[in-house]
């Protein structure tokens, strides 16, 4: 007898198969990092990012108004501060003239209607490259949340629709939410890094904002003090519904890849949407690997974004947005 069901009919040709796809892909889907420098002119291609730069304002302006011409609508602010001005305390980092400030009014008068959030977190403006305030070799806590706090209300200040905080501090969401609404930003959001794990794949990231731990042996080496262990899942359950207790409106997972299993356990916890980063060592793994001509780019890198998308992210954050928009319009 022949099987009455036939799952290949489903698969016979790129009609059907587009027909019944349960995981579409849209420009909507995306969060675009951008990097932001001091100068003039200024586009600098990151050499372990390959066709990924850091931008001037003037040039950003041009950055932002061909990623709202694409379909992408949201961008995630990071800046490369010059050394310095670089602290133990951030203390550039509530300058209502500094980078940070200038890039997000920079964005909102060229592209109004771009979603524009911003990092919060110590390490760009840190003279030791930690997320946090430092103080007899430790990382101190609520010293940090203090500044974040602060560099939090600064962002919205200068027109931040939602504040990141990346450096995953106790008790910093609901310091943040407080200081927004105690100013009068209560439509001002906040994304938090809420299960963020001390991962080696951050590497080109360090390098596009030179932004890593200093070698310094009364220091710590490292940021697993803060950032969760990768061998920990039920951690980041606790984590990520802290944060929403703390009035979170977005959660995040990061890194992407190696974590969807996390992804898919915080998606069937919690109410909110669940953002995840697909981060600067996925994307340069795989650029390396199509160089050698090693793997397909475009094939490998549309499965990645849809494998995260279908473990549950309602937010990507992604160094392909605008190679996966340009691959899909076409």
């Amino acid at each position: 007898m022949y099987p009455l069901r036939r799952n290949r009919r489903l698969r016979t040709n790129e009609s059907i198969r587009s027909l019944v796809r349960e995981t579409i892909i849209s420009p909507n889907d995306f969060l675009v990092p951008l990097f932001i420098v001091e100068g003039k002119g200024i586009k600098q291609e990151i050499p372990s990012m390959p066709n990924y730069y850091r931008f001037s304002l003037d040039l950003l302006e041009h950055e932002v108004k061909e990623l709202w011409k694409s379909g992408l609508k949201s961008v995630l602010l990071f800046v490369k501060v010059p050394e310095s001005l670089k602290d133990n305390k951030g203390t550039e980092a509530l300058n209502p003239n500094g980078l940070m400030q200038r890039a997000i009014k920079t964005v909102k008068n060229v592209c109004p209607g771009m979603l524009v959030m911003t990092d919060v977190a110590l390490d760009p403006y840190s003279s030791f490259g930690h997320d946090g305030i430092i103080q007899d070799g430790k990382i101190i806590n609520d010293d940090t949340v203090d500044v974040l706090a602060q560099m939090s209300l600064s962002h919205a200040l200068a027109g931040a629709d939602f504040v990141a905080p990346s450096d995953m501090m106790d008790g910093r969401i609901l310091a943040i939410r407080e200081a927004l609404e105690d100013d009068g930003f209560t439509d001002t959001g906040i994304m938090s890094y809420s299960a963020k794990y001390a991962s080696a794949f951050y590497g080109p990231f360090r390098d596009a904002l030179d932004s890593a731990p200093a070698d310094i042996k009364t220091i710590p080496k490292d940021k697993k003090s803060y950032q969760m262990d990768y061998a920990n899942r039920f951690e980041a359950i606790r984590e990520t519904e802290m944060d929403i207790d703390e009035g979170a409106d977005i959660v995040m997972i990061k890194p992407g890849l190696c974590y969807l299993d996390i992804v898919r356990e915080i998606k069937n916890e919690v109410d909110v949407p669940v953002a995840v980063y697909q981060v600067s060592g996925e994307y340069a793994m795989l650029k390396a690997a199509a160089e050698k001509g090693w793997l397909d780019h475009d094939a490998v890198m549309m499965e990645q974004i849809t494998a995260i998308k279908r473990a549950g992210a309602d937010v990507i954050a992604s160094y392909f947005a605008k190679d996966v928009v340009k691959l899909i319009n076409s």
